[in-house]
């Protein structure tokens, strides 16, 4: 356990997976329109776009509670909400 006030890296804190919290479906990408811009990643509240280097990967469907904020955030419609 950290001291108060100490830093905390992401890889060092607690991360219960959150994914099962979804309701409005989760959300996918067509990479044929992604331009990499990483909205998505910057927006996302539960760190759950995934990076490969600096271009967009994939979602992390274990933290991902389906917020659709990257839907929102994407400026050439790539990511859709769909079904579960």
């Amino acid at each position: 356990m950290n001291p108060p006030g100490a830093i905390v890296l992401r890889d060092e804190a607690a991360q219960p997976p959150t994914g099962g919290w979804r309701t409005a479906g989760r959300p996918e990408a067509d990479r044929s329109r992604c331009i990499d811009c990483l909205l998505c990643w910057i927006f996302c509240p539960d760190s759950a776009i995934v990076l490969r280097g600096t271009r967009f990967a994939d979602f992390d469907y274990e933290h991902c509670k389906g917020c659709e904020i990257c839907v929102e955030m994407c400026p050439t419609d790539a990511i859709r909400m769909v079904a579960e």
